[in-house]
């Protein structure tokens, strides 16, 4: 609802936000207020301090405070307006806003109160009419009520006599009969101001428990009379005025009060209470309610202990004053307790207890005292007075009556001795039945405790005997504890915990977050999901740093807002409502931080639902339980309490609550024996979850009924994943088979090859298991685990967690309890839905771990198994068969057969619904897009499509049609739904589901991540999901419901689970689909916006992402997004703002620098393209401009790239080379620069190279110029960087698939490819052989020699190399030879460059590969001479690609180095350690397979150049297809090929120490392994062969020499 429609006093935070809009609040501040929950009744109160602490700056906060208090008039106005005008009293002077009161407007009210008469003649029914209401209320003014009794004092005080005390009470009722009268709206009025009134229990009669305590502004039950003598009556006083009074006054009115009471009870025989601190009901303040506790300050109790002391005396005759002393019990001051405030106030109160034995017989009449203002002394009455209790009034006894009263007596006395034999019998004490209750509270009365549910203990310290009992704690599902206890990690409940469970400790200052990390990286931080955390709330002894216990004054100064914030992030960030359970356990005295812990649980959970408290001692729980009513009554807390039942007694009966026994979970060891594995050494690896072979054998079978194991059952077949359970009842024979789909049979046969085969064994293997969506991928795989749990060591990985602490748990999962760790049992590990990245870099750390170990394994040590989700799992399995199975919806016969008797048996079953199992259905139909649809139609039919939850389905149904794996948590959908976070207890998913309609509760999944513990709903199948959009949207366009999602505020600022949801709504925009991610094509777009463009039109998806732009807090990669979107429909002045606006936000983004340089790349070759006549002269600058930005973009992209340490992003050199080929090639295109004769672009090289500038161009491109003639070089050393980073990695993977490679963008997919094309581009514009012949220049002459070797294919590293991939030997042989012959014929005279040096040797290597006897070879002697430079220098600036000659080069030749000599091994030493450097710089943090090193060239026989063989020679010996060539690569069969021995040399080398070694010149040679695992343990002579790579020398196939 619009808040301009609301009263303020209604707004919620988002009705705030919207006023802070239209006033010009920025965005920002209007953020942070909403998350700090300012609502209508906060924005009237909030000053300048609240918002300079939230971050506002002094121009906002003066803006939105007089925007506010102009709001606050002009609403005070309206209100002034509407209500009836009094000349006499005004609502809004009576009603005046909390604290705005002035003594001037105090003075006119009782001025306006003097002028009214007094009205005695008003009935008594009205004068109690408002102590007779329903609805006990208190106003926000709780503070005005001083002004009033000030007004009263003289009432108070001036006491002249029974018949005047009488006609002030009578003044004051009519006075307030008048005030209501008159003035009609006021009351109703302050009723909505009005907030309800909690009502409190007496203190007990008779006692002074100093722990009991009084609530302010909570109210007592009405003054009573007499009930039944022995149930004391009471009477209410203020006191607030005469609290503050000198000691005479004081004393004086305390003593007139309490005797005159007190004379009443006495003589009636009944027990009776006066409190003072309690409002009266006529003390003529309307801001207060009849028996509301206010309290009063006491300095100095005895003042009050001696009135009654000094007065009884005087009061009393002499022959009653031992009776009156023995009946009006001393003074008891109960403290009246307030939340979140220190000041200290009482309710005094006198108990009065007139036993039968001290007054039978006797009347008593007093001399009530008064203190006379003109003597300044107190005085009695002259004449005793005999008062009784009268209803609820003490009242004198007429003189009439007062014959009869005395006579009555006797009757009276009888009447108490009755009363008090009555209540003296001892009553049976009735034990109340505390098990049934704990049984209650813990589950709702269920059988067991529910194993989903976490708890949340607060505790204080424990006794000895106690802490033998805390079994149930140890089985509990733990998830924090706050312990007040510092002696607890020594002597305490942590020191025995910590013996069966890892902790995590921490303190409450821990939760700070002064670093502002977002939700997810604070958890993270703090390890709240790894073990059971436990704070120290109050010091820890043994901890050696600051953190040091300190009393309560000082806890509440320095630590409580330390323990809001941590009990704030917990209820509201980590654990979903209704997913935990507090637990006070109170087992010592309990202090007032305790109780502050209670007040902020029952705050952020709303209530006590979900909190117990368990206190062995009464007198503990009652301490604690008056101190925490000041948050909840003590009627509520009882409720909730478990109190007098030994710890003993509830550690028995919650153990026998427990869903499972006291079972030790066993592993399989390698002597095929068992090993026990406690909870202690399992939450070690907590990123593991582990399956034993025993898994599931705790469970309490007799527990589970048949109805409870049917939903088990009918859990997996609705759709969610299958669990250890299912497969534990189809053993036990309780529950009926999951069916086993062919592809099981398939990944248990790799399995059985990669352990028992004749294969190469490294110590990691993997199996990929890929399956389109809800083919039961996961399950395949659970049910592998499943059956090899007692064969080997299984778990799943928990993925969110990085690998490297992955692998050492795996590690220590492997080696847990075993003797011989080189026998150990392989660990088979599942890892669900993997990055391919995360995959790869496990597998590399676990190997790199195993070859730490140094022994040699005759099994793997891990087997990874991946289950991945794709769209097309045949052809990914056709590319790596050997390891590899594919699952998808389509069903063999066999398989088709084992469905439908499965469905039959579930028909049999009682109650069975179709629906219950409708993924498994619609599995068994092959997920048939004509039985879908007919499923959906049938499923629709008569859905109300205007109510909220069908609203609700069409998210869902949106978030699940385009982003996999996604869900909204529920406490979103129960926000969208506007349901309460918090209902009845327990009651909480049935309140949701209840509210579904029958569709919504058929295709909902509820889930519950166990990472995040949030439970969340998503559909049953992505096609499903795409089907219900479909027919719920109608005609109605996507691009509407994605904008209706961005405006529904509840679900995009709903704070807990945000990070997810928010995650979700970027895929849905941002996420492209890969097909190296399983999707089916490589999209430009998200598939939705995609969708949008395809569908609709694209100005829809500018106009959809726009919105999600403004909506998510303008994140970078939407404005990136949108720029992409505009240059891709060639609206490119837009893209250029986008871009611009990006860069803003993330200004050193190579990613988003890159984004801007392809705008102007693609806004230059759309200008040049679409231009079909000739471009005027300020078009060509217009395009030469773009052209030239692209370029500095792109470098600028490059620069942003090297620092980026977790990436390695390239594309801004692809780009700049590609923006500057198209440039050179418009320049040829201008009149300006004609061809000469020979077709050459001599007049632009020219330009281009020299200081020539044609005379038309010189003042039009003044600014041009510099840049133009730096454009060669940049091109140049782009091309070089390039062709230097492709000598190190694998990235040719398509190289071969020519149809596949010319689909994709070539630099990706064939980067080689690309390269070689881009240098034949750029040097064909420079080479010009007209420029040798008629310039003079020496280096325009090497220039355009360089750029023809360039044209040729010999220009660098990469495109030389490229050259062997010919499938033509002779045609690589020719172009290298013509490559050779454009260099100098004595290059050793001639100083070649670094660069045209390296390429020249390398050309030389390169044609010894593919022609051997090439006349144009030198040997091998004189290429290392020409490479001496590169050693004799001693110089770091050489590339690396001049080391790897080195290496090449100097290997030891059988023919030129038959003679020991240290130097060349130097210089191999040399090479190799610059390499290394060079390599460690390159890398980053990158994944492993993303910088998989790519071995050139192998150690052949023969000697010379002859002995370097290319892999590619070896490539050609390999039959088969390409994955199959690539399959042999990894798995080592390679090697085992007769023609590769022939050609490949077998080097002799040593193992030491797990390192490999071969002889150089003179000394040893450090070798790296491919495969760390395949170095032999101990000390092993070896043979090897020996690969030369960018990274250093490698070692193939090593194996130990007989």
């Amino acid at each position: 609802m619009d808040y301009k429609t609301l009263p303020v006093a209604m707004w919620n935070e988002y009705h705030v936000s919207a006023w802070l809009e239209s006033i010009g609040i920025k965005e920002e501040y209007v953020k942070k207020l909403r998350e700090v929950e300012v609502t209508g009744p906060v924005l009237r109160k909030i000053n300048e301090s609240f918002l300079k602490n939230i971050g506002m700056k002094e121009g906002q906060i003066y803006v939105l405070i007089c925007e506010r208090d102009e709001l606050l008039e002009c609403l005070s106005k309206k209100t002034s307006a509407e209500q009836a005008e009094n000349p006499t009293f005004k609502a809004t002077e009576i009603l005046s806003h909390p604290g705005s009161t002035t003594h001037a407007q105090k003075k006119k009210v009782k001025a306006k109160n003097s002028n009214i008469p007094a009205m005695t003649n008003v009935p008594a029914e009205k004068r109690e009419s408002s102590t007779k209401t329903n609805q006990i209320t208190r106003p926000k003014n709780v503070a005005s009520c001083q002004a009033t009794s000030h007004q009263n004092t003289a009432s108070e005080i001036d006491i002249s006599g029974t018949v005047e005390e009488s006609r002030r009470e009578e003044t004051e009722k009519s006075l307030s009969a008048l005030i209501k009268s008159e003035n009609g709206t006021s009351h109703s009025v302050h009723k909505k101001r009005a907030q309800a009134l909690t009502l409190s229990r007496f203190r007990p009669f008779g006692t002074q428990d100093i722990n009991f305590k009084y609530v302010k502004n909570t109210v007592l039950s009405p003054e009573t009379g007499v009930i039944d003598l022995i149930t004391p009556c009471h009477e209410y006083k203020s006191f607030v005025i005469a609290a503050e009074l000198d000691q005479p006054r004081l004393q004086a009115k305390f003593a007139f009060e309490v005797i005159r009471f007190a004379s009443a009870c006495m003589n009636i025989r009944s027990n009776g209470t006066i409190h003072f601190g309690v409002m009266d009901r006529f003390e003529g303040d309307k801001d207060y309610e009849h028996g509301q506790i206010i309290g009063v300050p006491v300095s100095n109790r005895d003042i009050y202990v001696d009135a009654l002391d000094k007065n009884i005396a005087k009061c009393f005759s002499a022959s009653d004053q031992e009776a009156a002393r023995n009946c009006i019990r001393p003074p008891v001051f109960t403290e009246v307790i307030e939340k979140d405030t220190e000041d200290q106030s009482f309710v005094v109160e006198v108990d009065i207890e007139p036993s039968y034995s001290t007054v039978k017989g006797k009347i008593f009449e007093v001399f009530l005292p008064r203190f006379n203002e003109e003597s300044n002394k107190t005085i009695y009455e002259k004449k005793p007075v005999l008062y009784q209790r009268l209803n609820a009034k003490s009242e004198p006894v007429k003189n009439e009556e007062q014959t009869d009263f005395t006579l009555g007596s006797q009757e009276r006395d009888v009447r108490r001795e009755m009363a008090e034999s009555s209540s003296n019998e001892d009553a049976m004490e009735i034990s109340q039945n505390l098990g049934r209750k704990l049984l209650v509270l813990l589950n709702d009365g269920k059988n067991y405790i529910d194993d989903y549910l976490s708890y949340i203990l607060v505790t204080n310290r424990w006794g000895k005997e106690d802490l033998k009992s805390i079994n149930f704690l140890m089985r509990m599902n733990i998830f924090c504890v706050f312990d007040f206890d510092e002696d607890s990690s020594v002597s305490g409940l942590h020191a025995k915990y910590k013996e069966h469970h890892t902790t995590n400790l921490h303190f409450l200052q821990n939760y700070a977050n002064e670093n502002k990390m977002n939700t997810t990286e604070f958890k993270k931080h703090l390890g709240l999901d790894d073990y059971t955390t436990w704070i120290f709330c109050n010091g820890r002894s043994d901890f050696h740093g600051d953190e040091k216990p300190c009393d309560d004054n000082t806890w509440i100064r320095t630590k409580k807002k330390y323990l809001k914030k941590a009990v704030s992030f917990i209820c509201d960030e980590i654990l979903p409502k209704g997913s935990f359970m507090v637990l006070f356990l109170l087992f010592s005295p309990v202090e007032k931080p305790m109780v502050d812990t209670f007040q902020e649980f029952y705050t952020e959970m709303n209530g006590m639902d979900y909190i117990i408290c368990i206190a062995e001692s009464k007198e503990n729980y009652e301490k604690w339980a008056n101190l925490a009513q000041a948050s909840c009554s003590i009627e509520t807390l009882e409720q909730r309490s478990i109190v007098g039942m030994k710890v003993s007694h509830i550690d028995t009966t919650i153990q026998d609550m427990m869903p499972s026994t006291i079972c030790p979970r066993h592993l399989p060891v390698s002597t095929k024996g068992l090993c026990a594995l406690p909870t202690l050494e399992e939450e070690k690896m907590f990123s593991l979850e582990i399956l034993c072979t025993n898994q599931c054998d705790d469970i309490k079978q007799d527990c589970l009924s048949a109805k409870e194991i049917q939903e088990i059952e009918q859990t997996f077949y609705q759709g969610r994943k299958v669990s250890w359970k299912n497969f534990w009842l189809a053993d036990k024979g309780s529950g009926g088979e999951v069916i086993e789909r062919d592809a099981c049979k398939e990944v248990h046969n790799i399995l059985d090859d990669i352990l028992y085969g004749t294969r190469i064994r490294y110590s990691v293997a993997k199996i990929k298991i890929f399956h389109q969506p809800g083919s039961g991928g996961s399950t395949i795989a659970r049910q592998v685990l499943w059956k090899r749990r007692k064969d080997l060591r299984c778990a799943v990985v928990k993925s969110t967690y990085p690998v490297a602490t992955v692998c050492q748990h795996a590690v220590n999962f492997r080696e847990y309890d075993e003797n011989d760790m080189k026998n150990s049992l392989p660990v088979l590990l599942l890892v669900e839905d993997y990055d391919e990245d995360y995959l790869e870099e496990l597998k590399y750390d676990l190997t790199d771990a195993m070859a730490a170990r140094r022994s040699h394994f005759s099994k793997p040590c891990f087997i990874l198994m991946g289950c991945k989700r794709s769209n097309v799992p045949e052809k990914l399995c056709k590319a790596s068969p050997l390891d590899t199975v594919a699952v998808t919806h389509k069903l063999t016969d066999q398989e088709k057969h084992l469905f439908k008797t499965k469905i039959e048996k579930l028909k049999k079953q009682k109650d069975f619904k179709p629906e219950f199992i409708l993924t498994f259905v619609l599995m068994s139909e092959e997920f048939n897009e004509t039985y879908v649809r007919e499923f959906v139609e049938h499923l629709l039919q008569g859905i109300d499509l205007s109510s909220p939850v069908t609203n609700l389905m069409k998210y869902v149904a949106f978030l699940n049609s385009y982003v996999h794996n996604s869900y909204i948590s529920l406490s979103h959908c129960e926000a969208f739904l506007g349901l309460g976070a918090y209902t009845e207890k327990r009651l909480r998913e049935y309140d949701f589901k209840n509210n579904l309609s029958e569709q919504a509760r058929l295709i909902f999944i509820e889930l519950r991540a166990h990472t995040t513990y949030i439970s969340c709903i998503h559909i049953i199948h992505h096609l499903v999901a795409k089907e219900i959009l479909h027919q719920l949207l109608g005609d109605q366009p996507q691009s509407q419901i994605a904008m209706n999602l961005l405006q529904e505020k509840s679900l995009l600022h709903h704070r807990f689970g945000q990070e997810e949801f928010i995650k979700f709504i970027r895929d849905l925009f941002i996420r492209r689909d890969k097909k190296s991610r399983g999707d089916n094509t490589d999209s430009l777009f998200s598939p939705f916006i995609e969708h949008v463009c395809k569908v609709e039109n694209y100005e829809k998806a500018i106009e959809v992402l726009k919105a999600a732009y403004e909506c998510l807090e303008k994140d970078a990669f939407f404005a990136q997004q949108l720029a992409r979107l505009h240059y891709n429909y060639e609206r490119f002045e837009d893209a250029e703002f986008w871009a611009r606006v990006a860069k803003s936000h993330l200004p050193n983004d190579s990613f988003i620098l890159d984004t801007e340089g392809q705008v102007y790349r693609k806004w230059f070759s759309f200008t040049v393209d679409k231009k079909t006549d000739e471009p005027t002269p300020d078009e060509v600058i217009q395009m030469i401009e773009i052209a030239l930005k692209a370029m500095e973009c792109f470098r600028a992209a490059q620069q942003a790239a090297k620092a980026e340490i977790d990436s390695m992003n390239n594309a801004g050199y692809f780009g700049e080379v590609e923006v500057g080929c198209r440039l050179l090639k418009f320049l040829s295109t201008l009149k300006i620069f004609p061809r000469n004769p020979q077709r050459e672009h001599s007049e632009l090289v020219h330009y281009l190279l020299t200081d020539y500038i044609p005379e038309e161009i010189r003042k039009p491109w003044g600014k041009l110029h510099s840049r133009l003639k730096g454009l060669r070089q940049n091109i140049y050393d782009a091309l070089e960087w390039i062709s230097e980073d492709l000598c190190y990695f694998q990235t040719d993977k398509n190289q071969n698939k020519e149809n596949e490679a010319e689909e994709k963008e070539e630099q990706v997919y064939n980067p080689r490819r690309w390269l070689k094309r881009q240098s034949e581009v750029y040097a064909k514009f420079f080479t010009s052989d007209s420029l040798i012949v008629v310039k003079n220049s020496r280096s325009e002459t090497q220039l355009v020699k360089h750029m023809n070797i360039y044209k040729y294919g010999g220009g660098s590293i990469s495109t030389i190399l490229s050259l062997l991939s010919d499938s033509k030997d002779e045609r690589s042989g020719n172009k290298l030879e013509k490559i050779i012959s454009l260099y100098p014929d004595n290059p050793e005279k001639e100083i070649l460059e670094d660069i045209d040096l390296i390429n020249y040797i390398l050309s030389h290597i390169t044609l010894a590969c593919v022609s051997p006897g090439s006349s144009k070879l030198l040997p091998l002697q004189t290429l290392r001479e020409l490479s001496s430079r590169f050693f004799k220098l001693r110089r770091t600036a050489f590339p690396a690609s001049a080391h790897f000659l080195l290496t090449l080069l100097y290997w030891p030749d059988d023919a030129l180095d038959r003679e020991s000599n240290p130097e060349k091994d130097d210089i191999l030493i040399s090479a190799l350690l610059s390499m290394k450097h060079l390599y460690d710089v390159k890398m980053k943090n990158v994944a492993p397979r993303k910088k998989r090193i790519y071995t050139h060239f192998f150690l052949g026989k023969g000697s010379g150049v002859g002995k370097i063989v290319h892999r590619t020679k070896i490539d050609k010996l390999i039959k088969g297809s390409l994955d199959e060539r690539r399959m042999k690569w990894l798995y080592g069969d390679v090697w085992k090929i007769g023609e590769v021995h022939s050609v490949l040399e077998r080097v002799i080398g040593w193992t030491e120490n797990g390192k490999v070694f071969a002889r150089g010149h003179a000394g040893r040679i450090h070798i790296l392994p491919l495969h760390f695992d395949s170095v032999p343990p101990g000390n092993e002579n070896v043979t090897f062969y020996l690969g030369f790579s960018f990274s250093g020398l490698v070692a193939y196939d090593i194996q130990v020499k007989i």
